[in-house]
């Protein structure tokens, strides 16, 4: 597992289990917890856009609301979002979820999950 971020191409082979993470802190607005996150960021644009890379996140539960268009694609773990309109998705390894600009809703982390994910 090796990370390249310095490339005209950055990329990180191993990305479903690398572990050269950086401590991003307690999740904000948590209702049961505290969940932590941790991650790597693989690139960020002019403008923070676009922005991608490895989101690690601990059990707990918090409500959240995306500010730009989302892509993620889970690699570990379990949890359940739950959109404001009354919406349930569940993801795990190998779910792909494209959350559009000004989703809103909760966020229940069962067990830590992992994943990869791109910001527009």
């Amino acid at each position: 597992m090796s990370a390249h971020l310095a490339s005209s191409a950055p990329h990180i082979h191993g990305a479903t289990a690398y572990n050269d993470l950086v401590d991003w802190g307690e999740q904000p607005d948590c209702a049961e917890g505290p969940s932590r996150s941790s991650g790597r960021l693989l690139f960020k644009g002019p403008g923070n856009q676009p922005e991608t890379g490895i989101w690690v996140c601990t059990p707990g539960r918090w409500r959240l609301a995306i500010p730009r268009d989302e892509f993620c694609h889970f690699v570990a773990g379990r949890a359940v979002y739950r959109s404001d309109t009354g919406e349930t998705i569940e993801v795990g390894p190998g779910t792909a979820v494209m959350f559009p600009a000004g989703w809103t809703g909760e966020c229940t982390v069962i067990e830590t999950m992992r994943n990869i994910y791109m910001l527009a």
